[in-house]
């Protein structure tokens, strides 16, 4: 759930943080935006990419009866990566950035083989 609702509030920092909010047309709104309102909609997008492999690799990680425990941790994981990820987006901490994503990305890929 709460990896779900990361990109929600990326772009409701992206909307607060910026002073031009115009509900009328979010989209030519989300295109004009700049410094970290412009990077916590970037953030909202990746946020979105990343949530599909991560909910099927939950799945998989259920299907193959991997210990309860193990996704558990990896899933607490994912999200404190992904945290940490937006923030050093908004903040334009680009290398920690990177680590974040990678770490977010390894956590996926482990969910996928954990059961095995």
């Amino acid at each position: 759930m709460v990896a779900m609702l990361i990109p929600v509030l990326c772009a409701g920092y992206a909307k607060i943080s910026s002073k031009n909010y115009d509900n009328r047309a979010p989209r030519d709104f989300a295109a004009n935006l700049q410094g970290k309102a412009k990077r916590a909609n970037n953030a909202q997008s990746n946020a979105y990419e990343a949530f599909p492999p991560f909910a099927a690799g939950i799945i998989v990680a259920h299907l193959m009866h991997a210990p309860q425990q193990a996704i558990d941790l990896l899933a607490i994981s994912f999200i404190a990566a992904r945290m940490a990820y937006t923030l050093f987006y908004i903040y334009d901490l680009h290398t920690w950035r990177s680590l974040a994503w990678f770490a977010g990305f390894g956590i996926t890929i482990s969910l996928f083989f954990i059961g095995i």
